[in-house]
């Protein structure tokens, strides 16, 4: 009779300790949320005016090495850590050192709304995702969180700041899990991401904002032929994932080699993509570049869309411009799918909206949030070749990424493993 007393009181206590649990990270996220959310909205509304005022304004475009030369300087003289990016939260993630400045957020903001406003190439999901992880962060400070739960509230910022900016609140949890260790997830920090996740979209909707809605009018149904081609396309999707991630880290090792002075890369950097946009007489390859992804669902893109996207917008952001990599990679992704759907037997819309996905899985390693991502925006559909798709382009892409700071926590495929567990990505 005592022996079912105890276990009858345990079973109370644990499920008060569960419901404490569950009201603490609600109220948490709740507000947490409601911040990050909101400035995504602000960040969404004032790239839309950045974009709208370039394109009836070109001349603009000729003063980009100033606004690049602004940049450099503000974050060489006033951003101290806060100049690594994406990859500083996910090294706090791993192991905190650091305090993760507030300013972070309104740095990254001004440096992207300069970036697209002038005519970089640039995206915004890593500004939202510092955006958020600078909050996050800044709220466990005031609520004085124990180290193990500030890690989690990084991961928050990191996956609310994705999904208000995408309006893929699935995706935008799973990636926070995914994206820290290749290979790995921590499910401890489950509840919250998805919380955070949920209240920051609402958030950001509730602003009146609306996201770019894609279609994939036609779904193949299951057919062996049509998986096998899908898997040829991904090859292509996952080796120019790689390509993207070894320009950015090309681009970067050469500004700081030829250029000591840090405020002078994007200043000499502004100028070239300047002259580009210029000798090309158009400005389809900066910005987000959101028109002709939506295009590429309908009408068949040149095949050397994909290549001219990918060299500015890894120049942009390697000589020191700021703003994210995805919205770009949807651009690289659904220009390529668009223009092999010319030779491979599957529907156009069907192809870009694969390499939509399958291209930011390869160069972030996160094939199952980038999975979500497509189900969300396209419909369950052609879910499993998406995740086909997603899965065959992190395999080829090998172990490099856009965030270098990833751990890989298992190897992609033994041939990839030639160094020892817990390496970053090189």
């Amino acid at each position: 009779m005592k022996e079912k007393i105890k276990n009858y009181i345990y079973r109370v206590r644990f499920e008060q300790v569960i419901f404490g649990y569950i009201l603490k990270w609600i109220l948490i996220t709740a507000v947490a949320g409601a911040l990050i959310g909101s400035a995504s909205a602000l960040l969404l509304s004032s790239l839309n005016w950045a974009t709208d005022y370039r394109e009836s304004h070109l001349w603009i475009i000729g003063l980009l090495p100033l606004a690049g030369l602004v940049i450099g300087l503000i974050y060489h003289y006033f951003a101290g850590t806060a100049a690594r990016g994406n990859n500083f939260l996910i090294e706090e993630i791993h192991s905190a050192h650091n305090i993760i400045p507030f300013k972070m957020a309104p740095l990254v903001y001004i440096g992207t709304v300069l970036t697209h406003l002038f005519g970089g190439s640039a995206g915004r999901e890593g500004t939202g995702v510092q955006m958020g992880g600078a909050i996050a962060d800044f709220m466990s400070r005031i609520f004085r969180m124990h180290p193990y739960d500030r890690k989690i509230m990084i991961q928050i910022g990191i996956g609310a700041g994705f999904a208000s900016v995408f309006g893929t609140p699935l995706a935008g949890a799973v990636f926070a899990l995914e994206v820290i260790i290749v290979g790995r997830m921590r499910y401890d920090a489950i509840l919250p991401i998805f919380l955070a996740s949920f209240f920051a979209n609402y958030a950001c909707h509730a602003w009146g904002i609306k996201h770019t809605v894609y279609h994939i009018t036609q779904v193949p149904g299951l057919d062996v032929d049509i998986l096998l081609w899908v898997l040829l396309a991904s090859v292509f999707f996952g080796l120019t994932a790689r390509l993207f991630s070894r320009s950015i880290e090309f681009w970067s090792r050469t500004a700081k080699k030829y250029v000591a002075y840090a405020p002078f890369r994007p200043l000499l950097g502004g100028i070239c993509i300047a002259l580009c946009v210029w000798i090309m007489g158009t400005t389809k390859y900066i910005g987000l570049g959101v028109p002709v992804i939506v295009n590429s669902f309908s009408e068949t893109q040149m095949w050397y869309d994909f290549l001219l996207k990918l060299i500015l917008t890894t120049f942009t952001i390697g000589v020191g411009f700021k703003g994210g990599e995805v919205t770009p990679l949807f651009f690289v992704g659904a220009t390529l799918g668009s223009a092999l759907s010319a030779v491979i037997p599957l529907p156009l819309s069907f192809m870009a909206g694969i390499g939509f996905v399958a291209v930011f899985a390869g160069a972030t390693n996160t094939p199952i949030a980038c999975t979500f991502m497509g189900i969300e925006l396209f419909g369950v559909e052609a879910g499993i070749y998406l995740g086909v798709a997603c899965v065959a382009s992190y395999l080829f892409s090998g172990h490099t990424g856009i965030y270098t700071a990833q751990i890989v926590g298992s190897p992609k495929h033994i041939a990839y493993w030639k160094s020892k567990k817990g390496t970053t990505i090189d």
